[in-house]
């Protein structure tokens, strides 16, 4: 496996052997945050923008160049390539140098589509990320000309995602359907090739599941928040916010700081606050979640059946956020214009029977985890193996996971 180097002892921690390439993914998550923040929020200092996008360039380009290279390396002899979106090009270019099969593995539906914003006309949807999708090439292709002629491969005529689906390569889609209603129907024309599997997910433990466990077992169910890799701005006032909109609420807060430090900060007794947490094992427990809105973190609330408040800092998690509330299984705010009386308010409002039944209802639709993982790994060997993928892949070991795929991917 090729990772960023900062990944390369959680891949081993899992049993993989595991080669370093590109920049730290924190570093450059840090840069592309700042760029974006600049694109969106000052757009008129031209030179921090300059600057700031410059940066980001940089280590794209390192990532692209190093991916190819590692893979390179790597793959020869290989029965089939499996990338994430980062390194798809650099990934799809070292298949076809060596005529193995190659799988793609999506968070998200990028690939164009009119299911994912609602408020858009399908036709435009369609064609604003078919012309990014263009632009984004042409902005690199120098970058993979280099790289296909290191190769002696042929220029490339037209922008990756399309020949990647041309080629009739494998693309996972790693969410579920509930998400995006008429988006496996749209995508039926290319078969089983794009399937929507559900979110993939270790469900790891933790060193704090069972302080976690205990201290919920304690007293009311309590309401989980949590602000995943983004550091909140000011860790005293989001904790004074939060203790006292629970306070007013009668509600305990469990309190997931991961990349923020709360370390020295108040202490209350109807809150706690723990580095990590297992998600699968403390949602379920939980009156309802709080958080950023990360797809990941966002479907394992559903697959709880937790109400939720998504308090969101970027625009795709906005996007989920207008979703939840179709679903009324949950509302959203960005996480900059929230304060004690809204968080109050959204709290009072997710709480209600119509949104507990609701978000209760929805679980029962969501593909389980072990189905997840089941599915993308016997996608993933039938295509390493030469057989194409088919609707019998999902329905080898039970009928609920032949109604599962029926439901989600046809």
């Amino acid at each position: 496996m090729a990772v960023a180097p900062d990944l390369v002892a959680f891949a081993e921690a899992a049993g993989i052997a595991a080669v370093a390439f590109g920049p730290d993914s924190e570093t450059w998550l840090d840069v592309h945050r700042d760029f974006s923040g600049r694109l969106f929020r000052n757009p008129w200092k031209i030179r921090d923008l300059i600057a700031s996008g410059r940066e980001d360039w940089e280590m794209l380009s390192q990532c692209r160049i190093e991916a190819g290279t590692t893979l390179k390396s790597l793959a020869k002899g290989a029965d089939l390539l499996l990338t994430g979106l980062l390194a798809e090009e650099s990934a799809y270019n070292v298949a076809e140098f060596y005529d193995i099969p190659l799988a793609a593995l999506h968070f998200g539906p990028v690939r164009a589509n009119g299911q994912t914003v609602p408020i858009l006309p399908a036709a435009w949807e369609r064609s604003a990320t078919t012309a990014i999708e263009w632009l984004s090439w042409r902005l690199t292709k120098k970058l993979e000309d280099r790289q296909r002629h290191e190769l002696a491969l042929p220029k490339a005529d037209c922008p990756p995602p399309r020949r990647i689906s041309e080629s009739g390569s494998l693309e996972i889609q790693a969410y579920d359907g509930v998400w995006f209603p008429g988006l496996a129907a749209e995508w039926s024309k290319f078969g089983c090739r794009r399937p929507l599997v559900g979110t993939l997910t270790m469900e790891l433990p933790t060193d704090t599941d069972e302080e976690v466990a205990s201290w919920i077992a304690g007293g009311k169910p309590p309401i989980f928040f949590g602000f995943g890799s983004i550091p909140v701005k000011d860790a005293v006032e989001t904790l004074a916010m939060i203790s006292a909109a629970c306070a007013q609420l009668g509600e305990r807060a469990l309190i997931c700081s991961a990349a923020t430090d709360f370390t020295h900060v108040a202490d209350w007794d109807h809150v706690k606050v723990v580095r990590e947490v297992n998600y699968a094992a403390v949602f379920p427990a939980c009156r309802a979640v709080v958080h950023h809105g990360g797809l990941g973190t966002t479907e394992a609330g559903l697959r709880a059946g937790a109400p939720t408040l998504m308090l969101w800092t970027w625009q795709d998690s906005a996007i989920r956020g207008r979703r939840l509330e179709q679903l009324t299984v949950g509302t959203a705010r960005r996480f900059s214009a929230t304060t004690c009386e809204s968080l109050i308010a959204d709290l009072r409002a997710i709480l209600t029977p119509q949104y507990v039944a609701r978000a209760r209802d929805i679980a029962t639709q969501m593909t389980k985890a072990a189905e997840s993982v089941e599915t993308a790994a016997n996608l993933l060997e039938r295509v390493a193996s030469g057989v194409t993928p088919s609707p019998s892949d999902r329905s080898t070991s039970s009928e609920h996971r032949s109604s599962a795929w029926h439901r989600h991917a046809n």
